[in-house]
Parts: C-alpha cells; sequence; structure tokens
C-alpha cells in the first residue's frame, strides 16, 4: 500500500499516513519497524499494514 506521511512527531516516534485507499489516516511506530526509517511530513512511502490495538497500524514502512 502507498501513502503520504501526514504527520511524524520526532520525539515520540510515531505518525500517520494517509492514503487513497482509505478513509482514516494508518498509524506507525518506528518501533513497529524492521529498519531505522527516517520519515518527515509530506515524503511518500509503501507500507504493509496490519490490525493494531487501535485500529489499522502500517508495518514495513519505506519511503519510495
Amino acid at each position: 500500500m502507498q501513502g503520504t506521511v501526514k504527520f511524524f512527531h520526532d520525539q515520540k516516534n510515531y505518525g500517520f499516513i494517509e492514503t487513497d485507499e482509505m478513509d482514516d489516516d494508518v498509524f506507525f511506530h518506528k518501533d513497529d519497524q524492521d529498519g531505522d526509517i527516517d520519515v518527515e511530513e509530506g515524503d511518500e512511502v509503501e507500507f504493509d499494514q496490519e490490525e493494531g490495538d487501535r485500529g489499522p497500524k502500517a508495518v514495513n514502512v519505506t519511503e519510495v
């Protein structure tokens, strides 16, 4: 799945990805990723989606 980083909090290492496929933004946290990702608001990313405790979350986030 692809999307755009809508929000990212550097100090807390979490953010939200906006996609065309979903109405709600997808949550992601740096600790849930395989490698160290370096993303900023506005970056285009690819990711896999899993069901988290509070709804969908993005894993395997990589910059496009």
